[in-house]
């Protein structure tokens, strides 16, 4: 997984000349656009960088490569990316446009809860698309874990959020995780949809988590179609799908700072297991290594 992501062996090429230059620079930049870090993080990691570099006089190519490694590791670190679960139940409301993944990710993130030890019932509360239903019914299937779907055709989503919220407390349920409606027809419908969720659920119980789920391989332009959700959605966290051999694991920290929302978890595979916590040093460490 970390080849996949790396930058290692274009820096240690870039660095081990005989010196760094105005070439090295140009060639970092290069390499840090086409990572998808965006212009504006790029210009800033670029200006720390040489900064760093004329401080500590170093040339050898390894102990840049580490500034950089360093460097990185300070931007991921600044956001708290912890999933807040401590409410029981806990419920987490995962948000995003159509296509980004949002379905399989709930599934796997079903899996990854329950693997450490928490018992998870998720909700179908995507009513406006028979398929949605029943593709959350396989995933949850997989995961080995409860299912809530409507008990009738076009129910009113936040209905069935309700029942799901309701089950999880008639059962001692730890986590709740609520798929919703991802179009984007009218901004302002799905935000009236989403925030009368939100309010029959937390007639009942907090909402934990907001999670927007986003398709890492479209950068900027899966970023612009999720303004809507991060300005109306009372958005805590980002999911990152299909970071898997994209080379784009500088989008984690352009999104970050970008949004100022941390990145909560990555999907590395189509698998059931592939999805994880996010970790910044480890993150770094496999983006330069």
């Amino acid at each position: 997984m970390a080849s996949k992501w790396s930058l290692g062996t274009k820096l240690a090429s870039m660095f081990g000349r005989p010196k760094i230059d105005d070439d090295t620079w140009d060639d970092l930049e290069s390499t840090l656009l086409s990572a998808d870090f965006g212009p504006d993080v790029t210009d800033q990691i670029i200006a720390l960088m040489r900064e760093r570099v004329a401080k500590t006089g170093v040339t050898d190519s390894t102990d840049v490569v580490r500034l950089l490694r360093e460097l990185l590791e300070e931007r991921l670190s600044k956001f708290d990316t912890t999933l807040n679960l401590s409410e029981r139940p806990a419920v987490i409301l995962v948000v995003g446009v159509n296509g980004v993944g949002k379905t399989t990710t709930i599934g796997k993130l079903a899996k990854f809860i329950s693997g450490a030890g928490r018992s998870v019932v998720v909700g179908a509360a995507d009513t406006f698309r028979a398929a949605a239903v029943d593709q959350l019914a396989t995933w949850a299937q997989r995961a080995g874990v409860e299912v809530v779907r409507p008990q009738s055709d076009g129910q009113d989503p936040a209905s069935v959020a309700f029942q799901t919220v309701e089950f999880a407390k008639n059962h001692g349920t730890d986590i709740v995780i609520v798929d919703t409606a991802g179009r984007l027809q009218t901004k302002s419908g799905l935000m009236d949809e989403l925030s009368k969720i939100r309010r029959v659920i937390e007639k009942q119980v907090p909402v934990s988590e907001v999670l927007l789920v986003l398709d890492a391989t479209t950068g900027q332009n899966g970023l612009a179609q999720a303004d809507a959700f991060l300005e109306h959605a009372g958005v805590t966290g980002l999911v990152l799908t299909k970071l898997d051999g994209s080379a784009k694991g500088g989008f984690v920290l352009a999104v970050q700072e970008r949004t100022g929302i941390p990145v909560k978890l990555v999907g590395t595979g189509e698998g059931l297991a592939d999805l994880s916590g996010f970790n910044p040093v480890a993150f770094a460490a496999q983006l330069v290594e």
